[in-house]
C-alpha cells in the first residue's frame, strides 16, 4: 500500500507511504489518496483529518517524475489532489520533511500545517519545464503577489520558518513532535460541532475566493503535453540537466 490509513478517535490519519521514492505521487498513491477521503466521506464518526509522510526527511517530493518520464498516466495523481482539496472536513498536513511541488500543493490543499523546523518548502516545477498545476499557481492567494513569484519562477525553496513568517504553516516543531502535535490540533477540532466546522470552513474558503478552474486547465495543458515537460522528467530520472526545446 502507498497510502495507509488509520484511526485516532475522531481522526483519520492519512499517511503517504513511498519512502524509498520520497513518498513522490505516482498513480497508486493518487488513488490512494482518493480512496482515503472517499473514506473520510463515508464515515460519518471522522470529524478531523490529518496527512502525514512516512519516514523522516520528505513529506511529499511531489509528482513521480520518472513514471512521467515514462508515459504514465498521472491522471489519478490529479484527482488525489482533487479529493483532499474538496473535502469539506478540516485537514491538517503534519509535514514531516520536505514539500516539494506536487508536495507543496499537497500541502496547500490543507487547512492547518504543523510543520518539522527542518522542513522546506518550494515549487520547483520550472525547473523540469513544468507548471505547478497542482495548485501552486493559487500560492499568490496566500502570500504577497511579489514572494510567490519567487517561488514559482526561481524554483528555489524556502525553509520551514520563513514558511511559518509567510503564515504557510502554523506551528514549526521539532522533527520528533509533528504528528503529536499534529493529532493533539486536531483531536481540539475534533470535539466541535461537525456542521460547524464543515460550515465554518466552507464560508471561510468563499470569503477566500477561488480561481477559474477552467481557465488554470486550458493555460497548463499544452505544458504537459509539452517536450520540455517530457525532457525535464526525463533528465531528472537520467540524472542531467535538462536540454530546453522551447517546444
Amino acid at each position: 500500500m502507498t497510502v495507509d490509513i488509520e484511526r485516532h478517535g475522531a481522526v483519520m490519519l492519512v499517511t503517504l507511504n513511498r519512502p524509498e521514492a520520497g513518498n513522490a505521487l505516482d498513480p497508486d498513491t493518487g488513488t490512494g489518496i482518493s480512496d482515503a477521503f472517499a473514506e473520510v466521506l463515508r464515515d460519518a464518526a471522522v470529524r478531523v483529518v490529518v496527512v502525514t509522510g512516512s519516514g523522516s526527511k520528505v513529506f511529499c517530493a511531489g509528482m513521480d517524475l520518472k513514471a512521467f518520464a515514462a508515459g504514465v498516466d498521472m491522471t489519478p495523481v490529479g484527482q488525489g489532489i482533487h479529493a483532499l482539496r474538496s473535502c469539506p472536513k478540516p485537514v491538517i498536513a503534519a509535514i514531516n520533511g520536505s514539500a516539494l511541488a506536487g508536495g507543496f500543493e499537497l500541502m496547500m490543499c490543507c487547512d492547518l500545517v504543523v510543520a518539522a523546523d527542518h522542513a522546506k518548502f518550494g515549487l520547483p516545477e520550472v525547473k523540469r519545464g513544468l507548471v505547478a498545476a497542482g495548485g501552486g499557481t493559487r500560492l499568490p492567494a496566500r502570500i504577497p503577489l511579489t514572494i510567490a513569484l519567487e517561488l514559482g519562477l526561481t524554483g528555489q525553496p524556502i525553509d520551514a520558518t520563513r514558511a511559518a513568517d509567510l503564515g504557510l504553516v502554523n506551528r514549526v516543531v521539532p522533527a520528533d513532535q509533528v504528528l503529536a502535535t499534529a493529532l493533539d490540533l486536531a483531536a481540539i477540532i475534533g470535539a466541535n460541532g461537525p456542521l460547524a466546522l464543515e460550515a465554518t470552513k466552507r464560508l471561510m474558503y468563499d470569503e477566500v475566493g477561488q480561481g477559474d478552474a477552467a481557465h488554470v486547465a486550458a493555460v497548463v495543458a499544452p505544458v504537459f503535453a509539452s517536450a520540455d515537460a517530457r525532457e525535464g522528467a526525463t533528465a531528472f530520472a537520467q540524472k542531467r540537466l535538462p536540454v530546453w526545446s522551447g517546444q
